[in-house]
């Protein structure tokens, strides 16, 4: 079906096309409709075709070296998916689902093109678009892998939390250990030398409530610093688990480039093997 150059001045990757531009890739472009749970491409699919959303939602996913999928993205209205394998021409390495009736703009190489042909300033504008998408998306990289734990807690900070963590501080150091001791030692010392005149003669029944009263109330404040430590010690493992994983698919990545120049490397040796034969030295 036909695609309306209005409803390509709603998608921010054309936003910045003039309405020439967007006549022209209207006149190119095609809008499709997929019904819910509908397969719009698959792994290993000829990557000719990237879709823009108009509505609804689609899933993209990938499978893992355990053979499980991976939801990548859920791009909203007005969102792209597709586009890396339709411009370098490679077959698709996420399968993308229809999660309910959606209508989407379908674009090919050919169609990106002839736009290029007859509008060639329409190639700077696209580029802008997604230069900006780009380094949000770097930005957003950047941010999550060099945020600290220890920030992420402190925006959450109350004061409650605050006190807390001041009173388990000072609670397990030897500075109170030391003055508690010296307290304690005062203070029966003091009642033992006033004899009967004392405010609190042996058993030291008026202490032993203080310390109890302090025993009830410094056990459940130390709890809640415990428990803000196993959260910060939860999120340390999750964001090293992420950077992990990263350093995993980056290690992966270097490996499948490393065969591949290694391939390349084969084929020049044969290509050379094969010259020298055809042309031998004399």
């Amino acid at each position: 079906m036909a695609c309306n150059p209005d409803v390509l001045k709603h998608v921010p990757l054309f936003g910045l096309l003039d309405d020439d531009e967007l006549s022209v890739l209207a006149g190119q472009v095609e809008l499709v409709q997929f019904d819910p749970r509908e397969r719009i491409y698959k792994i290993g699919d000829e990557g000719v075709r990237a879709y823009v959303i108009v509505s609804g939602s689609v899933e993209v996913v990938t499978v893992d070296e355990d053979g499980q999928e991976v939801v990548v993205d859920q791009p909203a209205p007005g969102q792209f998916f597709g586009f890396a394998s339709m411009i370098d021409g490679t077959p698709h390495q996420t399968s993308a689902v229809a999660l309910e009736a959606t209508e989407c703009i379908e674009v090919d190489r050919n169609d990106i093109s002839i736009l290029l042909q007859r509008k060639p300033m329409a190639g700077m504008d696209l580029l802008t678009t997604l230069g900006r998408q780009f380094h949000a998306s770097h930005q957003l990289v950047r941010v999550r892998s060099s945020r600290h734990p220890n920030d992420i807690i402190e925006e959450e900070f109350t004061l409650g939390d605050r006190v807390a963590d001041s009173v388990a501080k000072f609670g397990g150091s030897w500075s109170f250990i030391i003055t508690f001791g010296v307290v304690l030692i005062v203070y029966t010392s003091t009642n033992l030398k006033l004899g009967r005149s004392a405010w609190d003669p042996y058993p030291f029944i008026l202490l032993n409530l203080f310390l109890s009263m302090l025993a009830a109330i410094q056990a459940p404040v130390i709890m809640m610093s415990q428990n803000r430590q196993d959260t910060k010690d939860r999120l340390r493992g999750e964001l090293d688990y992420d950077v992990n994983r990263r350093a995993a698919s980056d290690i992966q990545g270097l490996a499948r480039k490393m065969n591949l120049i290694a391939e390349k490397v084969g084929d020049i040796e044969d290509l050379l093997r094969a010259k020298r034969q055809r042309d031998p030295v004399v």
